[in-house]
């Protein structure tokens, strides 16, 4: 069995038993193909030094110590799944350092800067006098963005969401994330009200009737695409006064966990609602905690200045 043949077997494994999502098979398979491509003979035959010597080559081109980081990542699995299937009968990657990374701090926005969005959003989708098409995709982008802010939602499981979620006008909904895991997530008020514009609106369009999906288009998903959505939001921040560099789905997913955590929200808590697996990954909100404990020692210790 060559390399892509065995890059094929894993990739299997990953989708069958631990129900990878297609971005993450997509990204496995581009990080092991390239890596392939950089061994004399292929990756599944390649030895320590073999691998050390891509490492060298990938971080010679300029690649990031994180890409770096996660392309090992990759071919770590990769070999412990050749491992466990007894096609290796050794792992070459356990003798290799993983590339050294800061934990940059993710992008955010102010309590601000997120009303601000937002009111502005809410301002477009009461416009009266916008034409049809404007105004439809002024109430779906209030509907995003009120639903993305008070949930953390990823962007590609917002742009998913069932039309059911919004028929329903519960106060929570079933979120299906990464490695297929179901999560609880909370819907606002306003969310919801946001939401229920949009499905009003969506029900006057024909091409939408059949559609299954909250957000639908026409796409090979048949729901709008993450990048449409990321346009757009940079074009309300713009036209509110917000820098468009700053601002993307993700940050507003950033946005919703410091927000929590600076009120008194719980670490675990925001872990839960985030989908994260690792408690870890979570952890990139500590220096919140910490402006916190500051605060409140600052604020109430009695020997405080």
């Amino acid at each position: 069995m060559n390399s892509a043949a065995r890059i094929e077997a894993f990739l299997e494994m990953m989708s069958a038993e631990r129900g990878a999502a297609e971005n993450t098979l997509s990204s496995y398979r581009r990080d092991l193909e390239d890596a392939s491509s950089g061994i004399d003979g292929g990756l599944a035959g390649a030895g320590a030094a073999d691998i050390r010597a891509y490492l060298d080559d990938i971080a010679a081109r300029g690649f990031a110590p994180t890409s770096q980081a996660r392309k090992l990542s990759a071919i770590r699995q990769f070999f412990k799944f050749l491992y466990a299937e007894g096609l290796r009968t050794d792992d070459p990657t356990g003798t290799l350092d993983s590339p050294k990374k800061g934990r940059p701090l993710p992008k955010t926005m102010s309590e601000a800067e997120t009303g601000r969005l937002i009111d502005r959003a809410a301002q477009e989708a009461g416009d009266a006098g916008l034409g049809y098409s404007d105004r439809l995709a002024a109430l779906r982008l209030h509907a995003l963005v009120e639903v993305l802010y008070a949930t953390g939602l990823r962007v590609s499981e917002l742009v998913g969401l069932p039309v059911t979620v919004a028929q329903r006008d519960d106060r929570f909904f079933m979120v299906r994330g990464k490695g297929d895991k179901e999560r609880m997530v909370p819907l606002s008020a306003k969310a919801r009200v946001a939401m229920r514009a949009w499905l009003v609106a969506r029900s006057g369009v024909p091409a939408f009737a059949e559609s299954p999906f909250l957000f639908p288009a026409a796409s090979d998903s048949g729901y709008l695409s993450r990048q449409v959505f990321a346009r757009d939001l940079k074009g309300l921040a713009a036209r509110a006064g917000i820098a468009s560099a700053k601002i993307s789905p993700h940050v507003l997913r950033h946005a919703f966990a410091s927000h929590l955590l600076q009120n008194g929200a719980d670490l675990r808590a925001v872990q839960q609602l985030l989908g994260h697996a690792d408690i870890s990954t979570t952890q990139i909100y500590t220096h919140v905690l910490e402006e916190r404990l500051v605060r409140l020692v600052n604020d109430h210790h009695p020997l405080a200045d």
